[in-house]
């Protein structure tokens, strides 16, 4: 074995063009499916870690405008959802619905000691952080008894609780801050995950009976469901659950702009969808490039052999076994497309990585909201020995089928071939 390989290593010296380029066709190709695999991984993973914020099985409904005339009343009437809107959802679709709270915004100053800032406090039920996920540093966020007993409570953000204590922002928990003319007490402070702009949160109840007692307008409606596994199901759901409440603001069954539903699960479906189609086209370029590296191998090899097959006269002629020559370029052909391979994998492997220090930490601020827009674009190395292997059995099988005829030709045929 170890003449063979000595044999292989001289032969590679006395061609290292060709070597040379069926090196690079062998590491170009898994190189390419490496680097578009983890760019297209880095974008999905991204797209993931966005919708992970929210609870998939989840809706938020707004009110909007009527778009169609109905009994008498024109378009364009301004939908704001109220008390009974919450009680319609809450006891008329307990079949699929199971948790329903509300949430309503003010503004407002907050204020502790010589610090103050303005900023935006939402009422929410206690369901609120399962809908909309968020991170607790310190203390808790709204409970029922909370909501129950109209407690003006107030949940931070880490950014705020520092604007209002900036030597150590943790000795506001359980102490008691300005809200306007009000006093509430912190409660918990959150993790700003700079998505969009920090707001504060207190119980529904106090927010609500302070700054919207004299008003109907109940805010946004947003509760958790089961039961809608498909498209169509959540389709036959927003049409039924839409219908009920314009029958509530006397707008038209059909009017789809009067009270507007975000549900994350069609979202998530949808985007689902849009992931298997980039992942399915991500695969198939990387494939077509892989596949042109296997047909460079291909002709590489196919060359080599017609070259060599006055040598191989030469074998047969001193008593070379067609064996021997078959083992010679099968031995030649997986050694230069593993080493080769292995390299290229190498390559695309650090040029993800370099990916993931440089375009995984850059994050775009739109004004309303910070995104990432790659995250951790890297391959499962399963994935790189997986391409690797292949490019080794397609240089193998390229090399055999011409070696496997050079073995079996007369050796005083192959003296003739130039």
């Amino acid at each position: 074995m170890i003449e063979l390989l000595k044999e292989i290593a001289q032969t590679a010296k006395r061609n290292k063009l060709r070597t040379a380029l069926t090196g690079f066709a062998v590491a170009w190709g898994i190189f390419m499916l490496v680097v578009l695999l983890g760019a297209g991984n880095g974008l999905i993973n991204a797209q993931l870690n966005q919708s992970e914020r929210f609870l998939s099985n989840s809706m938020v409904v707004f009110g909007g405008r009527t778009s169609k005339a109905y009994q008498g009343l024109k378009e364009g009437r301004r939908i704001r959802l109220q008390t009974r809107d919450i009680e319609t959802t809450d006891q008329e679709f307990r079949d699929n619905i199971d948790e329903v709270g509300a949430s309503y915004d003010v503004s407002a100053t907050i204020a502790n000691g010589q610090e103050y800032m303005s900023t935006q406090i939402t009422g929410v039920y206690p369901n609120h952080t399962k809908i909309d996920k968020m991170e607790m540093l310190h203390g808790r966020f709204i409970n029922d008894i909370d909501q129950k007993e109209k407690r003006k409570v107030l949940v931070l953000s880490n950014k705020q609780a520092k604007e209002l204590a900036p030597k150590d922002y943790k000795t506001l928990l359980g102490k008691y801050v300005k809200v306007n003319n009000f006093a509430f007490k912190v409660v918990g402070i959150y993790k700003d995950d700079e998505n969009g702009q920090s707001e504060a949160f207190s119980s529904y109840s106090a927010i609500k009976g302070i700054f919207g007692a004299n008003t109907d307008d109940a805010g946004s409606i947003e509760f958790t469901f089961h039961g809608l596994t498909s498209e169509k199901a959540n389709e036959d759901f927003e049409k039924d659950y839409r219908r009920r409440i314009n029958a509530n603001h006397q707008a038209h069954p059909e009017d789809e702009r009067s009270v507007w539903l975000w549900n994350r699960y069609s979202d998530n479906l949808q985007m689902q969808t849009g992931i298997g189609i980039i992942r399915t086209a991500l695969w198939i370029v990387g494939l077509f490039t892989l596949l042109s590296g296997i047909v460079g191998v291909s002709n590489i090899m196919l060359i080599t052999v017609k070259e060599r097959t006055h040598e191989f006269g030469i074998r047969k002629a001193i008593g070379a076994k067609p064996w021997s020559i078959l083992k010679l370029i099968i031995v030649e052909s997986v050694i230069i497309t593993t080493f080769f391979g292995y390299i290229g994998m190498v390559l695309g492997v650090m040029a993800n990585e370099y990916m993931d220090a440089t375009l995984g930490h850059d994050t775009i601020d739109t004004g309303l909201f910070k995104a990432t827009m790659f995250v951790n674009p890297t391959v499962g190395i399963d994935v790189c020995i997986e391409a690797t292997m292949v490019m080794v059995v397609a240089g193998t099988i390229a090399g055999l089928i011409p070696a496997f005829k050079a073995s079996r030709i007369r050796p005083i045929e192959a003296l003739r071939a130039e």
